[in-house]
């Protein structure tokens, strides 16, 4: 293998597929990225077993060949470099990579790439056409409610459905509810339906940068893997086997106190409160407090023993009898990031059950939040 690629194409391709890879892994090849020629430009991937991710960079190819290199010290010294072409030139014999740019030279011992795991192939013509803007803002809007509790793997992942032309995301952690429904530009012949992992679909929200692309999805017969490709990269994950919680009995279907607020305030306000909640346990309480022939108003509270009080007081469009409730601040503040739209709808029907976050005049995006204790 020998050939030349720009310090910044190959910065952003290390950048890429380094997230995927294995940080402490008793198989050494698993601490390497693969570098090989294609087609005329450089693939690089890295793999943990679990996720695999694959970039193109574009490189002026003199010989064919591959192998692996440690990530770590590849992905530093390569920042180090300054902006230049970088030659990359293999010893198959020795195994070692010679990297040369400027006045820089290094010798980077390397792992034969033929123990490197296998990067399956999609079939891209089986694939679901997806656009990259809109699933990206599909997964920020769901991913987050994932558990990350590794005793209940199940919960580390988000249920996807697909039948006609319409796609559902939906996570959860026990505690809320994430549920995010788009149409699709064409209709797909068999209904879809797998448990990705959050993880594995946040990493591919970071790398599709152009929201023009198209992302082309595959879940390959039998292999229990969805392979995601795009033009410069691609991603596969193995998918997470069980039973996903029937969420659709969970929404409630009828509230007795609507309020509608300032999507901005209502951040605002839960980011003021935290700063003393989060030395409570996170605990903020909305006194909900409608106004007779005017706006009512949200006090949103906290306390702690060791920081003190805070209240702060935002208009809302109250319509039901006033109630008193308790939320983790951290979970409103969390969905109230994803949602795009100026005001937000909250639904509730007592203290103790779960209150409904949805978005004002579109039924796409659902959010349950379970309420803590008042004590």
């Amino acid at each position: 293998m020998k050939l030349t690629v720009s310090q910044s194409q190959l910065a952003h391709g290390l950048g890429v597929v380094s997230r995927a890879v294995s940080p402490r892994s008793t198989l050494p090849v698993l601490n390497n990225i693969l570098l090989a020629t294609d087609d005329g430009r450089l693939r690089l991937s890295g793999t943990n077993l679990e996720l695999g991710i694959t970039c193109w960079v574009n490189s002026q190819n003199q010989e064919e060949g591959s192998i692996t290199v440690p990530a770590r010290i590849l992905s530093d010294l390569v920042s180090t470099l300054p902006d230049q072409a970088i030659e990359l030139t293999l010893n198959a014999r020795t195994q070692s990579l010679n990297m040369h740019c400027g006045t820089s030279n290094f010798e980077l011992k390397g792992i034969d790439a033929q123990e490197f795991p296998p990067m399956p192939a999609p079939d891209l013509a089986s694939g679901v056409e997806l656009n990259v803007a809109d699933f990206k803002t599909m997964i920020q809007q769901v991913s987050f409610a994932a558990s990350s509790d590794e005793a209940r793997p199940v919960l580390q992942g988000v249920l996807m459905n697909i039948a006609g032309n319409e796609m559902t995301l939906a996570a959860t952690d026990g505690y809320r509810i994430s549920v995010r429904t788009a149409s699709l530009s064409s209709a797909v012949e068999n209904p879809v339906k797998a448990i990705i992992p959050a993880r594995s679909l946040s990493e591919l929200a970071r790398i599709a940068i152009d929201g023009e692309e198209r992302i082309t999805m595959v879940l390959p017969q039998g292999r229990g893997q969805a392979i995601f490709h795009m033009k410069d990269a691609e991603l596969v994950t193995q998918l997470i086997e069980g039973n996903f919680p029937d969420y659709n009995a969970i929404i409630p279907r009828s509230f007795k106190t609507r309020i509608v607020l300032s999507t901005a305030e209502f951040l605002k306000a839960c980011r003021q409160a935290e700063i003393i909640a989060r030395e409570g346990n996170n605990v903020i309480r909305l006194n909900i407090q409608p106004h007779e022939n005017e706006p009512g108003v949200v006090e949103f509270t906290s306390q702690s023993e060791e920081s003190g009080s805070g209240e702060v007081v935002v208009d809302a469009t109250v319509e039901g009898p006033a109630l008193l409730i308790a939320f983790n601040v951290r979970f409103l503040s969390e969905v109230l990031e994803v949602i795009p739209t100026p005001n937000t709808v909250v639904e509730f029907n007592a203290h103790n059950t779960p209150a409904l976050i949805t978005l004002v005049g579109d039924d796409t995006y659902k959010h349950v939040i379970m309420p803590m204790q008042l004590g």
